[in-house]
C-alpha cells in the first residue's frame, strides 16, 4: 500500500509514479515497500526521523514492514544520497531528508534535532586527513538544553 495524498486516483497515480522516478534516478529499484517508505519519508517536507519513527508511522499508514526493512531501506537511501544520516549518540541516529549542506542543533532534553543553516557555521583548523584520503564533509551537531 502506497500512502499518497488524499485526492483523486488520476493524483495518486502521478505521486506513485514521482515516487518510482525518483528512486530510480538514486539508481535503486522501485520495490513495493521502497516507494511506500519513500512516500512516508518525501510527502511531508524536510524533517528528521529514527528508523523507529518510520515503523511507527508506516504502521500507523497500513504498510506492513519489519523494523529490520526500515533500517536497510534508510541505510540504501542513504547510501544513494537520498537521504543523510545524522548520529547523535552511539545509540540514537536520524535520517534527515535535507540531504543540502547544513548542520544542526540537538535538544538534550526532547530528543529534537532542528536544522542549522549552512552559512550560519564556519568550521576551521581541520586537520589534514591521511595520505590518499580527502575530507568528504564535517557534520556539526551542536547540543542544547531548555533553560
Amino acid at each position: 500500500m502506497v500512502r499518497v495524498i488524499p485526492s483523486t486516483a488520476k493524483h495518486a497515480h502521478r505521486d506513485s509514479h514521482d515516487l518510482t522516478e525518483r528512486l530510480r534516478a538514486a539508481g535503486l529499484r522501485p520495490t513495493r515497500q521502497r516507494i511506500a517508505l519513500a512516500g512516508l519519508l518525501f510527502d511531508q517536507g524536510d524533517r528528521h526521523l529514527t528508523a523507529e519513527d518510520l515503523h511507527s508511522e508506516a504502521a500507523r499508514a497500513g504498510v506492513k514492514v519489519s523494523l529490520a526493512t526500515i533500517y536497510n531501506t534508510l541505510h540504501q537511501f542513504t547510501e544513494s544520497g537520498m537521504l543523510k544520516q545524522v548520529a547523535v549518540d552511539a545509540h540514537r541516529s536520524y535520517f534527515d531528508t535535507n540531504t543540502g549542506s547544513h548542520q544542526h542543533f540537538y535538544c538534550e532534553d526532547d530528543g529534537a534535532l532542528i536544522d542549522i543553516p549552512g552559512e550560519a557555521i564556519a568550521v576551521s583548523g581541520l586537520p589534514m586527513p591521511p595520505k590518499g584520503m580527502d575530507v568528504e564533509r564535517v557534520d556539526v551537531v551542536v547540543r542544547i538544553r531548555k533553560r
